[in-house]
């Protein structure tokens, strides 16, 4: 008698668990590798580059602050790409620091201020634009004295920053402010404050906090921070 077959099986077709244990791994292993090749640099040399070639450029907005461009940018990866770009003739930063109780904890002068477009009550230094040409320093001591009376004898380059350059071409210099002399404020008509002396001590604890949210804020009182603890 002719013998029969036995049917050949057919291979186990893999569980639904082993294919996403396979994707998970085929995920880590993706995830991981380029973080491998990525380059440690332990002295890190600051190179700015040249600036990108700029193909066009056209007015979209200009009102009393900043003016709104359309860029098309030829970039340095070789690719052309449109940029949405606003230009400011920039503004200053001043750190007012009254040393005149202790030097080891001074007031930081601070401006509390209703900032529509963040919806709330900000704790700022004092800031303001500059005019077109205007010296930095000379724009810096007329912001302070506008805006909360003082003067200041002692002038300082403290830092300097882009507040956000992924569309905002401004940067911002940081003074220090030292040696402070009271006097009469005079705010311009859009402009009203608190002004506040506050520690730094419980100004950073603050910081530390997240309640202090303003950026030229926290840049100013950081960098000090770090330059005083410096000094001692």
């Amino acid at each position: 008698m002719p013998q029969k077959s036995t049917p050949r099986k057919s291979a186990a077709k893999p569980t639904k668990k082993s294919a996403q244990a396979r994707k998970a791994s085929a995920q880590k292993s993706t995830a991981t590798e380029p973080q491998d090749q990525i380059p440690v640099v332990k002295s890190l040399q600051i190179k700015p580059g040249r600036r990108a070639r700029v193909l066009s450029s056209e007015l979209r907005y200009e009102g009393p602050l900043f003016r709104i461009y359309t860029e098309q940018v030829k970039e340095h990866a070789g690719k052309t790409l449109r940029r949405d770009i606003i230009r400011h003739n920039g503004s200053v930063v001043i750190l007012p620091v009254d040393s005149s109780r202790s030097k080891r904890d001074p007031y930081i002068v601070l401006e509390r201020q209703y900032r529509h477009a963040a919806g709330q009550f900000l704790y700022e230094v004092p800031a303001g634009k500059m005019e077109p040409g205007e010296n930095r320093l000379r724009a810096a001591k007329r912001e302070l004295r506008e805006e909360t009376g003082y003067t200041a004898r002692k002038w300082t380059h403290l830092t300097r920053y882009f507040a956000s350059p992924g569309f905002l071409g401004e940067w911002m210099q940081v003074f220090l402010a030292e040696d402070l002399i009271p006097g009469p404020s005079a705010p311009e008509d859009d402009e009203s404050f608190e002004i506040q002396r506050v520690p730094l001590s419980e100004l950073l604890r603050l910081i530390d906090r997240g309640q202090v949210q303003d950026g030229k804020t926290l840049v100013s009182v950081l960098s000090f921070a770090r330059s005083l603890g410096k000094k001692r």
